[in-house]
C-alpha cells in the first residue's frame, strides 16, 4: 500500500487462473478501470490513480503475462483479454464501469464493448486502434512486430530492446524522466509472455465497427503520436455518435505518461457529469 498525492494505492489480485494484479484507489460509487497499452503495466497509470481518487473508485491492471499478474501455458488467443476484464469486473462488485484503454488496452476495451456492452458505462481510447483495417498500414503493422518482436525470438531480452522502442512512442519533446519511466516498463517485460501478446494482437483480425457504439465515448491522442497517428482517432471520432476528441499538443503514444495534466483535466470533465 502507498500513498501519493494524497490519495492511497492499494494492489490486490483477482483469484483464479491466471491471478490478475491491480492498483486500486479512491472508494467512489463509480469504477473508472485503466488498461496498459502491450509495453506497459499498471504503474503506468498511477497519475491517473491518485489524480481521480477523489472523482471515482480508480483501478488500473497488469494484464495476463505482465507486471505482478500471473504467466501462463500456451498459445494466448486476443479475447482472453475481455474474459479477464470480466473477471475483474466481477471480482469488484461493478454492474458498469467506465473503461480507459491505452493503445492495445484500447482494443481490449472495444472487443469487451462487442461482447459485453451491458456491464460498459464509457469508454475512453487512447491512442489506439479500432482494429488493423486500412487505417492501419501494413507497413506499420509490420515494423511494430520487426521492432519488438523479432529481436527477442532472436535471443535478446526485454531490456535490450526497451531505449529504442521507447524512444520511437514518444514525442521529441518528452522529457528524459518520463522517457526512462517508459524504458524502465518495457524493461521489466516477461518475455515470453510479450511474444506472445505481441502475436496474439496482430494476428486478431476483427474490425470495431465503432459507428456501433451507444454509450459516452472520449478519444485522447498525442499530437505527436507515431505508432497510431491522430488521423485514426480522427476517423473513430467522426463514427461515434457524440463522441468528444482531444488531442495533446508534444505528447506521443504514451499521453497519459507524457502529459498528466491535460490528460486528467480531461478525464476529470468527460467522468464528472456520468457519475
Amino acid at each position: 500500500m502507498s500513498a501519493a498525492g494524497g490519495a492511497t494505492v492499494r494492489t490486490d489480485f483477482v483469484p483464479g487462473a491466471p491471478r490478475l494484479a491491480y492498483d486500486v484507489a479512491g472508494d467512489g460509487p463509480a469504477t473508472l478501470v485503466c488498461l496498459h497499452g502491450v509495453g506497459g503495466n499498471r504503474r503506468n497509470w498511477t497519475e491517473q490513480l491518485t489524480a481521480l481518487a477523489d472523482v471515482c473508485r480508480v483501478v488500473a491492471w497488469d494484464a495476463r503475462g505482465y507486471g505482478d499478474s500471473d504467466d501462463y501455458d500456451g498459445p494466448l488467443a486476443f479475447t482472453a483479454f475481455a474474459d479477464d476484464l470480466l473477471r475483474l469486473l466481477d471480482h469488484l462488485g461493478v454492474a458498469r464501469a467506465h473503461l480507459c484503454g491505452l493503445s492495445m488496452g484500447g482494443r481490449i476495451i472495444l472487443d469487451f464493448y462487442e461482447r459485453h456492452a451491458d456491464r460498459v458505462a464509457s469508454l475512453v481510447l487512447v491512442d489506439t486502434f479500432p482494429g488493423y483495417d486500412a487505417s492501419f498500414t501494413a507497413e506499420g503493422r509490420e515494423r511494430f512486430v520487426r521492432e519488438r518482436r523479432q529481436p527477442l525470438v532472436e535471443g535478446k531480452e526485454p531490456r535490450d530492446i526497451a531505449p529504442a522502442v521507447a524512444k520511437s512512442l514518444v514525442s521529441p519533446k518528452t522529457s528524459p524522466a518520463i522517457l526512462q519511466k517508459l524504458v524502465d516498463s518495457i524493461s521489466c517485460l516477461h518475455k515470453d509472455s510479450y511474444i506472445k501478446t505481441i502475436e496474439a494482437l496482430t494476428m486478431y483480425q476483427p474490425v470495431t465497427d465503432v459507428s456501433l457504439i451507444r454509450c459516452p465515448v472520449q478519444i485522447i491522442v498525442g499530437a505527436d503520436d507515431r505508432l497510431t497517428p491522430p488521423a485514426i482517432s480522427r476517423k473513430m471520432a467522426e463514427g461515434i455518435v457524440g463522441a468528444r476528441l482531444l488531442e495533446i499538443p508534444d505528447a506521443g503514444h504514451l499521453s497519459n505518461l507524457e502529459a498528466p495534466a491535460a490528460f486528467n483535466a480531461c478525464l476529470r470533465e468527460f467522468l464528472t457529469p456520468l457519475i
